[in-house]
């Protein structure tokens, strides 16, 4: 079962550089371009795009890959 976010959520997921903190910016459940990186969502299987606290950056991720902050 997936977990379900909504905008505004607080959410951290791991990256290379490690944990990155941020926020859940919408739900994405069509194909969706983030500058040249398309993201194959669906409503089947939706994507979230999130924004980094620290950078500001955007990136959609799995529902699997995103943790609630506690």
């Amino acid at each position: 079962m997936s977990t379900t976010f909504k905008a505004g959520d607080k959410v951290e997921w791991d990256s290379s550089e490690g944990t990155i903190e941020g926020k859940v910016i919408k739900k994405l459940t069509e194909e969706t371009h983030i500058k040249t990186h398309k993201v194959k969502a669906s409503e089947e299987e939706p994507q979230y795009l999130v924004e980094s606290d620290k950078t500001g950056a955007q990136a959609a991720h799995k529902p699997e890959e995103l943790r609630k902050q506690k």
